[in-house]
């Protein structure tokens, strides 16, 4: 049986955070929490619900999805699937099944949850937020003949791949260093179309300027990096 673990970055989704999990299938080994430094109940929601909990407090998404993969690494037992979510449930987990569909019946090695315009709640993305998807997309089109289209939070890889990835940004660059990364190594990946509704809170990135601004110009160097490398 495929061994799936779900590492779900949290800060401040006290609110959020137990819907997340409760909606996430059972079929799912386990269901990782990562408290960014949160103020809240995030921690406990979450462990009320039935996650593992850690707690990262270096501020940043990257941090957090790192410290999930180095507990995830020090497990005896090593999972065949890792999926990513965000945890202001805004993407909808029941719908992790069909992320994980292509890996297990086409050996598809990545797969990105695309937030396509017609399955997204209005007001679910911002402006700089589509502008940047599709910036970022056309410049990995360019560049590397690309077939992505979203750089969607809700993903799904196989294990043996995220590690080959070396994953390194620790901030609001991790989604598309991780797309570079599957682009240069040539893994085979696919998009699934995905609904998408507002968020439950606040967004941390989207949701201040400075935040979408310093979001801007992560995901922009990470492409050029490399694009010239």
């Amino acid at each position: 049986m495929t061994k799936i673990v779900v590492i779900i970055p949290a800060f401040n989704e006290e609110n959020s955070i137990a819907h997340v999990i409760k909606d996430i299938p059972n079929i799912v080994k386990e269901i990782i929490v990562v408290s960014n430094n949160s103020t809240d109940n995030t921690e406990e929601m979450a462990k009320k619900a039935g996650a593992t909990v850690l707690l990262e407090h270096q501020k940043g998404y990257g941090y957090a999805c790192l410290k999930g993969m180095d507990y995830v690494a020090k497990q005896k037992e090593k999972p065949d699937i890792v999926v990513f979510l965000d945890g202001d449930y805004s993407d909808y987990p029941e719908e992790l099944t069909k992320i994980i569909q292509p890996i297990i019946k086409d050996n598809i090695d990545f797969v990105v949850g695309a937030r396509v315009k017609e399955l997204r709640e209005e007001g679910s993305m911002t402006g700089p937020q589509i502008f940047g998807n599709w910036l970022a997309t056309s410049l990995m089109k360019l560049f590397f003949s690309s077939t992505f289209t979203d750089l969607g939070p809700f993903r799904a890889i196989k294990y043996n791949k995220l590690l080959e990835l070396n994953m390194e940004d620790k901030t609001y660059g991790w989604t598309v260093e991780m797309q570079l990364k599957v682009l240069k190594q040539k893994l085979s990946y696919k998009e699934i179309p995905v609904n998408y509704r507002n968020r439950i809170g606040v967004s941390k990135v989207s949701g201040t300027v400075k935040g979408a601004i310093f979001a801007g110009v992560k995901i922009l160097a990470w492409i050029f990096k490399y694009s010239f490398k």
